[in-house]
């Protein structure tokens, strides 16, 4: 009989393919889902046809670039999530509740804000991944006290950090015209209404590396949670991996902000009931949350653009309007297990 592991994967897998063919054919232009299969055959040269001009038009250039990159993004998100939480040794930390979102968004606001083309097309993402990754350092820097990570400093970082990246992008604002304060507005919202194959190729290559490397760092992270002594014991050089995990959530982040804007508790909420359905093992974890968070965020997109149809939802909105409940929750879950907050 199958284990947990290999069925909630499957399970997963599954979502995510319904979820694609779902968010290709839902929308204003009804596509149905055997025209898009046979669209599909057409391409890649297995038989099928051709839709007619409009409907190929909205598949293969509206449709399916939002589809692609809503995976990249969620799977980025979710992996960066369950990566922090095992460096941390916390599952309240996250890129968007501790501020690094944030700290990302304010980079690429602040190259869009000053016409910054220093890097090309790339620009806004060095930005990101150069404020993401400072943000970041920052946290890890100011959240550990006594070689252990507090649940208090944690939180109250990411309330200044955000605070903080909230007061950058408003200078921006304040001195940006009229088309930076609409690209600006983008960012702070979140979303993927502005999915195009060549935004699609801007964040793959962030995305692929970052998700490439993450399960290998598996086994390393399940001998940190035996804690830093012991890991030690156990032959892991813990700052050299602490170091290398930050800048691979570091890049995933900036990938995600990059494209799609603030999108937070993505990275929250699916390491955390991956690890409540199956454990606290990180070599099911880290690649199960990159498959749970696509699978979050291309429902969370199709939610945004049908529930209040014909106008969109922000998705980061969105997520933030469902993910809020749960994470007070957890912090009360949290404190109850640590007898208080010390």
């Amino acid at each position: 009989m199958p284990g947990r592991t290999t069925l909630l994967t499957i399970g997963l897998i599954v979502a995510l393919a319904v979820l694609c063919l779902l968010s290709a054919g839902i929308g204003a232009y009804h596509i149905p889902l055997g025209d898009i299969l046979s669209s599909a055959q057409h391409r890649m040269g297995l038989g099928g046809a051709a839709l007619d001009r409009v409907g190929e038009s909205v598949l293969w250039n509206v449709r399916l670039p939002r589809v692609v990159l809503a995976l990249l993004v969620g799977a980025s998100l979710g992996c960066a999530g369950a990566l922090m939480q095992g460096v941390f040794g916390n599952p309240l930390a996250e890129p968007g509740v501790i501020g690094i979102s944030a700290g990302a968004a304010a980079g690429a606001v602040g190259a869009i804000g000053l016409g910054l083309t220093l890097f090309g097309n790339w620009t806004v993402t060095v930005f990101a991944f150069v404020a993401g990754l400072v943000t970041v350092l920052l946290v890890y820097a100011l959240s550990r006290s006594g070689g252990r990570t507090e649940v208090v400093t944690l939180i109250l970082t990411g309330i200044a950090v955000n605070a903080f990246a909230g007061a950058l992008i408003g200078l921006f604002i304040f001195f940006a015209d009229n088309a930076q304060i609409t690209q600006i507005t983008f960012w702070q919202l979140g979303s993927l209404a502005q999915a195009t194959w060549p935004k699609v190729l801007a964040v793959l290559p962030c995305a692929l590396v970052g998700l490439a490397i993450a399960p290998f760092y598996a086994r390393k992270l399940d001998l940190l949670a035996l804690g830093e002594r012991p890991a030690r014991h156990l032959g892991v050089d813990v700052e050299r991996l602490r170091i290398t995990l930050v800048l691979v959530v570091a890049l995933l982040t900036a990938a995600a902000v990059a494209v799609a804007g603030i999108i937070s508790f993505v990275g929250l909420l699916v390491p955390h009931l991956l690890r409540m359905a199956n454990g606290p093992g990180h070599r099911f974890l880290v690649p199960g949350s990159a498959l749970g968070g696509a699978v979050v965020l291309l429902a969370g997109d199709l939610a945004a653009r049908t529930v209040a149809a014909p106008a969109e939802l922000p998705l980061g909105v969105l997520t933030a309007l469902f993910g809020s409940p749960f994470f007070f929750w957890l912090l009360r879950r949290t404190r109850r297990k640590q007898g208080g907050w010390a």
